[in-house]
């Protein structure tokens, strides 16, 4: 059987979110669910990375920037994302020969369950110590 991960959040009329019932989360108002939804993308990614990174012993940290176009599908007329960008600037210590990094990047990307999730590929840039990884 697979593994199984259960994630719940309640969101009370005040905009106060709790995850699985604690840490309870404000976003402005400026914040939609579509602003949510690259965070979870940026910070899902970044997991991904530390979780392959570590099982190779590279220390990874980093951070990112996410735009997102919500339109009509062409294909069924909802609203949805139809293209995703996503930018990370991550540090890799040390940091991996380039086919390793390659195959580390493919398995973060790959690993995600976010962007498993969406109906759209994130398109993903990324740089790591500083310098563009071409892909």
């Amino acid at each position: 059987m697979a593994k199984r991960f259960e994630h719940s959040v309640t969101l009370d009329r005040d905009g106060r979110m709790l995850a699985d019932g604690s840490g309870a989360l404000t976003t402005a108002e400026s914040w939609t669910a579509e602003h949510l939804v690259l965070a979870g993308l940026l910070r899902c990614t970044l997991a991904s990375l530390e979780f392959f990174a570590e099982s190779q012993g590279v220390q990874a940290r980093g951070g990112g920037a996410a735009d997102g176009v919500v339109t009509r599908r062409e294909d069924d007329g909802r609203f949805a994302f139809v293209e995703i960008e996503c930018g990370l600037d991550v540090e890799l210590e040390p940091r991996p020969e380039d086919q390793r990094l390659e195959k580390l990047l493919d398995s973060a990307e790959w690993g995600c369950f976010i962007a498993a999730s969406l109906t759209v590929k994130p398109r993903y840039e990324w740089r790591v110590n500083g310098e563009v990884v071409p892909r």
